[in-house]
């Protein structure tokens, strides 16, 4: 029994190494945040890996200029393990901090189309693997189908991303109640991305924590808000982290300060 027990609080431990990325809806910048936050949290010497959990619409490829020689396809028809099919991202100057990435395969279907078993035994896999990282960042696909709530359904952190777009809250709203509905205690922290200021980032939070509040009876916590800012667009025009080319800009002071925020919740949780 004592055995039985220290081994489910290890599981337990190494799923909350797990960060879901999560939208409702596409185009809020969700995949940029993912490659921005594995590339600042490894830059505070933490290993890290990056999961593309988008079979239909992957490009963490494409915006990091890698050409994986394996993906996220040949670990889920079971010809290579998870460790077998990662690719390494290096990034520019002196430090060379880097990470791993499982890439998705753009084109090759979407994960609604794969049998729920064999989602569940991927995201088993990636807890076990949860043991040679200090976070695995899982950048899902924007929606709320059964594939992204079964490989969200873990007790790590799910980092909602959102803009001050109408559909964009309805939409977050939407996963966060199917979220709450998986799991009443999931860890859900809410990301304002593209704010034109402060003010406007917590107007969005607080318009999205009062639904939530009003009919879901929760109430989820600020993570950060990230401000509009046109190095963004630019670093992702040259297939390169916004960390490289423009490290002091407003977006990337965001993201490391989130960075450091999600460090010291771990910290604290442990």
């Amino acid at each position: 029994m004592i055995i039985a027990a220290e081994t489910h609080s290890m599981v337990e431990t190494q799923e909350k190494k797990l960060v879901t990325i999560a939208s409702g809806k596409g185009g809020v910048g969700k995949t940029w945040l993912a490659i921005t936050l594995s590339h600042a949290l490894a830059a505070l010497d933490n290993r890290i890996m990056l999961f593309d959990g988008d079979l239909g619409l992957a490009n963490v490829d494409i915006q990091l200029g890698l050409t994986p020689r394996r993906d996220l396809g040949s670990v889920l028809s079971g010809s290579h393990k998870i460790s077998e099919a990662l690719t390494r991202y290096e990034a520019e100057g002196a430090d060379k901090t880097g990470f791993d990435v499982l890439v998705g395969k753009s084109g090759s279907g979407a994960l609604s189309m794969i049998a729920k078993e064999r989602l569940i035994g991927l995201r088993q896999g990636l807890i076990q693997a949860a043991s040679q990282y200090d976070f695995i960042i899982l950048d899902m696909a924007a929606g709320v189908d059964s594939s992204v709530s079964t490989l969200a359904n873990h007790q790590g952190m799910n980092l909602v991303v959102v803009t001050a777009e109408p559909t964009s809250l309805t939409d977050a709203y939407a996963y966060i109640k199917l979220r709450r509905m998986r799991d009443p205690q999931a860890d859900i922290r809410i990301v304002v991305n593209q704010a034109v200021d402060r003010n406007e980032g917590n107007a969005t939070f607080e318009t999205l924590q009062k639904a939530c509040a009003s009919f879901l009876k929760f109430k989820p916590r600020l993570a950060g808000i990230i401000p509009m800012d046109a190095n963004v667009r630019k670093s992702i025009r040259h297939q390169s982290s916004i960390l490289n080319r423009f490290p002091q800009s407003p977006a990337a002071l965001a993201v490391n300060n989130l960075a450091k925020n999600l460090i010291a919740t771990a910290r604290r949780e442990v």
